[in-house]
């Protein structure tokens, strides 16, 4: 099965929202969300990719772990939420890709979203509706992809071959 590198920019358990800053090739703090909230898993992106938002793909790495800002995790890809955000009367399409670290012993049996409990999925997106909306947008999960059609899409998106 094919992995994939992902840098990690948020941990999970975290309230602190980091973000790759390319320009200064550093991470910076980017905000704090409201008290009691926190990452659920880590968060980061997939290096050399560009979403709709200009930004690089991003990705959510499922684990019973966290790790660090920066951290490089060799990931298999196991879905993805598609999902339209506005802000500012824009509307533009903004995935979430799904991944299980190569290292996870709790969720090496999980290979698609299928595979995950209903109501972790219902977290999950609850967990990004609510982040976007504390930043002021509007996030609109679409559609929950199992592994092979969100492979097929991220490689559309991505210009792999």
């Amino acid at each position: 099965m094919k992995t994939y590198q992902i840098i990690i920019e948020t941990p999970k358990g975290s309230r602190e929202k980091y973000s790759y800053d390319p320009k200064q090739k550093s991470f910076v703090l980017k905000k704090l969300l409201p008290l009691g909230m926190v990452f659920p898993f880590d968060f980061g992106f997939l290096p050399g990719t560009k979403g709709e938002d200009g930004d690089p793909l991003d990705a959510m790495l499922l684990s019973e772990f966290k790790t660090f800002p920066g951290c490089r995790v060799e990931c298999r890809l196991i879905g993805m939420l598609k999902a339209k955000q506005s802000e500012e009367n824009k509307t533009i399409r903004n995935d979430r890709y799904f991944f299980v670290p190569e290292s996870s012993l709790l969720y090496q049996h999980i290979q698609t979203t299928d595979d995950l409990p209903a109501q972790l999925i219902k977290e999950l997106l609850t967990f990004f509706v609510t982040y976007n909306k504390e930043e002021g947008k509007e996030f609109e999960p679409l559609q929950v992809l199992p592994a092979k059609k969100a492979a097929e899409v991220l490689t559309k998106e991505s210009g792999e071959s």
